[in-house]
């Protein structure tokens, strides 16, 4: 639909009484949204994200960003001489690589979308891990070659973490008061060093916590696909595993199922996996119908 055509009255309340019985069910919801680093890279697909989320603030739901940044991070490394090297699809992250994407993450890019979404009339506030400790982080050691546990397979990450603990006192004191918390993956450890988090697996730890009722996971593609590429619309926990095991679920979309598992486990209503790059994607997804993507539920 061109956005320049008139729509008549008629074609107005038909969309309203679509949209008015999913407004009324995520009235004072918590909704998750992780912001793929792919999803953000188009100027006027950002800025419909960032209306869709004041809308849905201004609707009655309270939204909460996590973001991700993956091919920003590497821009800048390259920009810096810097290379990059990887383990299962996390980055091996040393001491110089960790500030850069902290600076990245927490900085450049968290801003940029707190800008976005000020600047279509809400109110974001811009906030990492290390915020009044909202997450604690643990350090990730991956299986090397053949998957085997001894010592020697062993890959060390570098400073990769994984949520080991949330603390949403800063979280509850936001929701709910007009303010869109966006949250980078960064988080300090026990041992107080700085780890990066993939933005997936801080964005179901998150969910998990505040025990949302959506968790929506925008990434570059259309959702969870069968063996023969089509979309698969709704998924039920068990049937996951199986999908594995058969190398329908692959690649890259094997940590995205395994948070979704995980942030069921912990309480979330529904977790979701669609395509980003969709204009409205997340508004589609919430208050219409037909959904945009791949929903997993218990």
């Amino acid at each position: 639909m061109s956005e320049n055509r008139i729509v008549s009255p008629q074609e107005q309340s038909e969309i309203l009484m679509q949209a008015l019985p999913h407004m009324l069910r995520y009235d004072e919801a918590t909704v998750v949204v992780k912001y793929g680093g792919h999803a953000m890279g188009d100027e006027s697909k950002a800025r419909d994200f960032a209306k869709d989320i004041v809308l849905l603030e201004q609707s009655g739901v309270n939204p909460v960003v996590v973001h991700g940044g993956g091919p920003q991070i590497g821009a800048m490394l390259e920009r810096l001489g810097i290379k990059s090297k990887f383990s299962g699809g996390l980055r091996i992250t040393d001491k110089a690589t960790v500030e850069i994407v902290e600076m990245v993450l927490a900085g450049a890019i968290n801003k940029q979308i707190v800008g976005l979404i000020n600047a279509e009339g809400g109110k974001a506030v811009g906030l990492c891990g290390k915020d009044g400790n909202l997450v604690i982080a643990r350090k990730v050691m991956r299986a090397g070659g053949g998957g085997n546990i001894e010592i020697e397979d062993v890959v060390d990450l570098g400073f990769v973490g994984e949520p080991a603990k949330v603390d949403t006192t800063v979280l509850d004191q936001i929701l709910g008061r007009e303010l869109i918390p966006v949250l980078a993956p960064i988080a300090q450890g026990s041992d107080g060093e700085t780890y990066n988090v993939n933005a997936d697996t801080f964005a179901g730890a998150i969910a998990g916590a505040l025990h949302a009722k959506r968790l929506l996971l925008l990434t570059d593609v259309p959702g969870v696909l069968d063996k023969d590429k089509k979309l698969i619309k709704e998924l039920k926990l068990d049937q996951i595993h199986g999908l594995i095991a058969e190398g329908v679920v692959t690649g890259g979309m094997i940590p995205k199922v395994e948070t979704c598992i995980y942030a069921l486990e912990q309480g979330v209503e529904g977790v979701v996996i669609l395509d980003g790059k969709i204009p409205h994607a997340v508004l589609i997804e919430l208050l219409t119908d037909h959904g945009a993507g791949t929903l997993i539920t218990r």
